[in-house]
């Protein structure tokens, strides 16, 4: 069995991780020496008069993935850098500097993770640490946001997907790895940092300073938008989303008929891919979820839906933007190209790449991009996004805004009052409602679902 069988395929982050045996000290050497003979290795194997090679394709192989030339190269800068740097540096650090650079090259995505950086992985599949509550990538050096989460206190400061991070108190970041700005951001809860911010749009940085707290995001939460009208909010894809929105979806046909839905996938950053295939079960009868393309045997997947629609086939709509982003805009493009949803909002972030993360030893990986995924019609989104079939913008909505919206009956002068005491289903629904408006995108995906049951009934009618 190979080692992608045992690990899990996610867009951001993989676990659990397996075990591995700790490296034999034996083999274990501290300079580039143990590089150098093993280059002269190589060569013997690929003399005329050599065994170890079974079959000139073997052979061939060989040479194709170990060019030796470049192997010396290496072992000679590595030799130089580590005789005549300024400052004595240890050989290991070099090492692990080197296949970070080796990574960083690849793409914003593909990155090294030391014990520290695998268990900050770890700990995002339960939602559970001390930070900022803020998904971001590198871009030209820079700390990207792409999303904030929920609740938290990037949120609570207004951090928008899009944002550039230039200083991490007083620190600049370009230079730093992602593991590297994502560790300075993390910290005890409670305790300050500060945050210089460049947005678009703004002609000058931006200074916020953050307290950070404990991160436990519930990755779903529901309410009751009108009467009929559900609302369900996935924040990220943990590894217990899935389950969880099954769970608010049933409370909410328990609470009422519900006749439409918003999913709302605004500022989600993604998560596991399992559990993006898991939402869009959800809402379809039948059909392919998503696919995935790489070089590898293992990294080819398909995953169809299998469990059946339930809610019944009730309209849906689902809210997306900038900060939409990996998992989330697999469910959208699910959605989408079956027809079982309409999407609004603005277009999605891009993110259409797989990453693996793949052990090693000493309790370290890498985080390595292994495929793309597809959309079941075989759309790419990689750094093309998802385009919504209703383009609305967010805006906000002031209380003048919100009175010339629509009549509504208990603003008619001389209105009957209701006859009841106390809060009911209705008033609850009511005050939602209320709060619905005031998003603008949110309120327009409530106007279109009503819109939709009415030309049902009128159709049914006839």
């Amino acid at each position: 069995m190979s080692k992608l069988h045992v690990i899990l395929v996610s867009l951001l982050f993989m676990l659990p991780l397996p075990t591995l045996p700790k490296e034999d000290a034996r083999t274990n050497t501290n300079t580039i020496e143990g590089i150098s003979t093993e280059i002269k290795l190589l060569e013997v194997k690929d003399s005329p008069n050599s065994k170890a090679l079974e079959t000139i394709d073997e052979k061939e192989n060989l040479k194709a993935r170990l060019p030796l030339n470049a192997l010396r190269n290496f072992a000679e800068a590595f030799n130089r850098v580590s005789s005549a740097y300024v400052e004595e540096i240890d050989d290991r650090t070099l090492l692990e500097n080197a296949i970070k650079g080796m990574l960083s090259q690849l793409d914003p995505h593909s990155v090294y993770l030391d014990k520290s950086a695998l268990s900050n992985l770890e700990e995002k599949t339960t939602g559970n640490y001390g930070g900022l509550g803020i998904e971001v990538t590198l871009e030209d050096g820079f700390v990207k946001v792409i999303a904030p989460m929920d609740g938290t206190p990037a949120a609570k400061a207004d951090i928008e997907a899009g944002d550039l991070i230039i200083q991490l108190d007083d620190k600049p970041v370009r230079g730093l790895s992602l593991s590297e700005s994502i560790d300075i951001m993390r910290g005890e809860p409670g305790s300050e940092i500060k945050l210089l911010i460049i947005r678009d749009g703004q002609p000058t940085p931006n200074e916020v300073i953050l307290m950070r707290e404990v991160i436990n995001v519930s990755s779903v939460t529901r309410r009751v938008l009108d009467l009929g009208y559900g609302y369900l909010r996935i924040a990220q894809f943990q590894s217990g989303t899935g389950r969880e929105a099954l769970e608010e979806i049933n409370k909410l046909k328990k609470a009422q008929n519900l006749k439409g839905l918003v999913i709302d996938l605004r500022d989600n950053p993604g998560g596991i891919l399992q559990s993006a295939v898991e939402i869009s079960d959800l809402f379809m009868e039948e059909g392919l979820i998503v696919y995935t393309e790489g070089r590898l045997a293992d990294a080819e997947l398909r995953f169809n839906a299998s469990t059946g629609d339930s809610i019944g086939g009730i309209p849906i709509v689902v809210l997306v933007n900038q900060g939409t982003a990996s998992a989330s805009e697999i469910v959208a493009g699910a959605l989408q190209d079956h027809r079982r949803a309409i999407i609004m909002g603005t277009t999605t972030f891009g993110k259409g790449s797989v990453q693996t993360v793949l052990p090693l030893k000493d309790g370290k990986a890498i985080k390595l991009t292994t495929a793309r995924y597809f959309t079941p019609k075989g759309r790419s989104i990689q750094a093309a996004g998802i385009e919504p079939d209703i383009w609305v913008d967010q805006s906000i909505i002031t209380p003048s805004m919100q009175k010339n919206l629509r009549p509504v009956e208990k603003n008619l002068p001389k209105h009957l009052i209701s006859g009841n005491d106390g809060d009911s289903t209705d008033s609850r629904a009511q005050r939602s409602l209320e709060s619905a408006t005031r998003d603008y995108q949110l309120n327009e995906a409530l106007i279109l679902l009503k819109g939709i049951n009415i030309l049902y009934d009128e159709n049914a009618g006839s």
